[in-house]
């Protein structure tokens, strides 16, 4: 069985990919897993860490061929305000249910969700349906493991 033995970042320079492995943002946040390739062949990934597989990205596998990461298409919401104002209330209502949510310049993006979307309404929000990549924000608690030595909670005097 083929084994990803390196991640590298878009523009790497080693070659050109074989073959795309398409994968939704939740696959995307990987420590151990088999991916199967968009030409049907299965390769398994087993980091000692987990990483975030960003879309064109590439996975370098054990023989020294290249797959290209890609960002699939999913169902979401667009969320727009009347105003920045309104637009960071949004985002905060949002964030107060642990939604993860992809934040623009005038717009938010989130997993569809009809109870959501009827209160984002409700608070004045126009909310249309969009199918596009997601890249919703890792929150702070995704960039190590709560029980690391310089964990905030672990560091109180």
């Amino acid at each position: 069985m083929l084994r990803v033995s390196a991640l590298l970042p878009a523009n790497h320079g080693q070659g050109t990919p074989f073959d795309t492995v398409v994968l939704e943002h939740d696959e995307r946040r990987v420590r151990r897993k088999m991916l199967r390739l968009a030409r049907g062949d299965e390769v398994l990934l087993d980091f000692p860490q987990t990483v975030t597989l960003d879309n064109a990205s590439v996975l370098q596998l054990d023989d020294g061929r290249l797959v290209e990461v890609i960002a699939a298409d999913e169902l979401l919401y667009e969320i727009r305000a009347r105003d920045a104002g309104h637009l960071l209330r949004l985002a905060w209502h949002i964030g107060n249910r642990h939604t993860p949510a992809q934040l623009e310049p005038g717009r938010i993006l989130i997993k569809r969700d009809h109870v959501l979307k009827t209160m984002l309404e409700g608070l004045g929000a126009t909310v249309a349906n969009v199918s596009e990549p997601f890249f919703a924000e890792h929150g702070a608690y995704h960039s190590h493991s709560h029980g690391d030595a310089g964990h905030a909670l672990l560091n109180r005097k």
